[in-house]
């Protein structure tokens, strides 16, 4: 289950639409900072298919600037 935290910076003045964009894609929980134009963005998905969409997903938002990953790593599932 990949897990990644970012740093994602809007263009000028997106910030509040590029909250919006986030906001409704399932696997991305967005937490603004309040002193700065940026946000951090944690995804989630169950595996690298479901990662791989997620990634498509967010290359296709215009209001995003840049998306810098912090940390990211994958949980082994046991079947």
């Amino acid at each position: 289950m990949p897990i990644k935290s970012y740093l994602a910076h809007p263009h000028s003045g997106k910030k509040e639409e590029l909250i919006q964009s986030l906001s409704t894609i399932e696997q991305c929980e967005i937490m603004p900072a309040q002193n700065k134009d940026v946000l951090i963005l944690i995804t989630e998905t169950e595996d690298n298919a479901e990662e791989a969409i997620l990634k498509e997903k967010l290359e296709a938002i215009e209001s995003l600037k840049l998306l810098a990953m912090v940390s990211g790593f994958n949980t082994p599932q046991n079947n």
